[in-house]
């Protein structure tokens, strides 16, 4: 079977690198195909250029090399409805389509439909103007949690601790910072607790869990400086305990899949939902339409199934005959290598040198990267250019060969945080 893989980033290349192991590639002659790709994926994929806001163009290609799978990693083609148009010619797509893809492409929606199905998340108000945004201010106390209701890259949440910050930064979205997405924007209840990651995929009527992580959202130590699309993560997160992961389930999931459907608008695709463990129990914080970045790479390093068994299973509505995958007992941890500047203007066409990073069993995904065609030299290429992976029996073994392998990659213009994973790791100390 053919498979295309579509996206950039070092979520695709982790499905890239868990795709090229599955039989239908490497027993049953078929072909992994990524557009556009990066230099990482093209380790394991036949990369090629396509305009995705084309769908025609990407119709004809899977038309002419009998592409069998279609698996969309980034949100903005699902939010496009990229998915809608192959399976109308009758290809099996991996992700929602356009209209329950609204679960990550508009905050709003999302709220609406937790009020709806009585899913535990923030009390909430959708505000169209500043003045009627300030003016909402008044229901709510410090801090304020702010959102930006349409797709920004994971960094459209302020969180203002003072009214005058607040309206401050409703200034800002409601003037473009984050551009059409903040045209409406969703003030919520402030939530005490600690976030974590629950992964499932459906096809609208089966729902199948697929792990846990925690992402470490601030670009500095100690959880300091602005949000971000993720600075590290590690799987499993031993924090979502069995109990909390059924009532995650009873409570979250299966009222979401089931609410969409009764809307008219049936959700196929992976599920990732961000939640907050508070005092009450967990509650949603929002809904990502797409295996989150960086929690992808680990769960994917965790991942002892075929991933294509599954995701084809997923997109032809036979997840019922699938048994829950098997993920390993061991932690997998991931460190961002980041541009200087990064969250802003990150510094690009700084040079990298791998070295042996992944001498000792870890793997170096590539999110920004690019090869420079006159010296055939790696260069950054975006924001977040490195994802470096590593397991361990125990968090602190899995993020001690994370940063072996950083140590050992030369890229002077990049930076990390140097403490993904150390909250776990107290803990782990904690209970011997």
């Amino acid at each position: 079977m053919n498979i295309l893989l579509i996206g950039a980033g070092g979520r695709e290349h982790a499905l890239a690198w868990k795709l090229a192991q599955s039989r239908a590639i490497t027993t049953d002659g078929g072909k992994l195909f990524a557009t556009p790709g990066n230099p990482g994926i093209a380790q394991h994929a036949e990369c090629f250029e396509t305009d995705l806001s084309d769908h025609e163009l990407v119709l004809a290609f899977c038309e002419q090399e009998h592409i069998g799978l279609v698996v969309i990693g980034p949100e903005a083609p699902l939010v496009d409805g990229l998915a809608d148009s192959l399976r109308t010619e009758g290809f099996a797509v991996f992700g929602p389509s356009a209209a329950a893809a609204q679960l990550e492409g508009s905050k709003g929606f999302t709220k609406d439909l937790c009020a709806r199905a009585n899913i535990p998340t923030a009390g909430y108000v959708r505000t169209t103007s500043l003045e009627q945004a300030k003016a909402a201010l008044a229901g709510f106390s410090a801090p304020y949690v702010l959102k930006a209701d349409g797709l920004a890259a994971g960094k459209g949440v302020v969180i203002a601790e003072t009214l005058a910050d607040a309206e401050s930064a409703l200034a800002d979205m409601f003037d473009g910072a984050f551009g059409d997405a903040g045209a409406e924007v969703v003030i919520e209840e402030f939530m005490e607790g600690e976030e974590a990651s629950f992964f499932a995929i459906t096809d609208g009527a089966t729902i199948i869990p697929f792990g846990t992580a925690q992402d470490h959202k601030r670009v500095g130590d100690g959880d300091t400086g602005p949000n971000t699309g993720g600075m590290g993560a590690y799987s499993p997160a031993p924090i979502i305990t069995p109990e909390i992961r059924a009532e995650v389930l009873s409570r979250i999931l299966v009222p979401t899949v089931q609410q969409m459907a009764a809307d008219g608008h049936p959700y196929s695709g992976v599920l990732y939902a961000g939640l907050m463990l508070t005092d009450e129990g967990p509650k949603l914080v929002e809904y990502n339409c797409r295996f989150g970045d960086p929690e992808c790479q680990v769960l994917m390093m965790r991942l002892e199934e075929d991933l294509a068994d599954y995701l084809l299973a997923c997109a032809t509505g036979a997840l019922a005959t699938m048994e829950r995958p098997k993920l390993s007992h061991d932690t997998a941890l991931t460190v961002v290598m980041a541009a200087q500047g990064y969250p802003g203007t990150p510094q690009k066409g700084g040079a990298i040198a791998l070295n042996d990073a992944e001498a000792d069993g870890a793997v170096v995904f590539h999110a920004g990267t690019v090869i420079d065609e006159e010296d055939g030299t790696l260069r950054a290429n975006g924001g977040r250019v490195l994802n470096v992976t590593a397991r361990g029996a125990t968090v602190a073994e899995a993020q001690a060969r994370a940063y072996a392998a950083v140590d050992r990659i030369s890229f002077p213009t990049g930076f990390c945080r140097r403490d993904i994973g150390n909250k776990e790791i107290a803990r782990e100390k904690a209970r011997g």
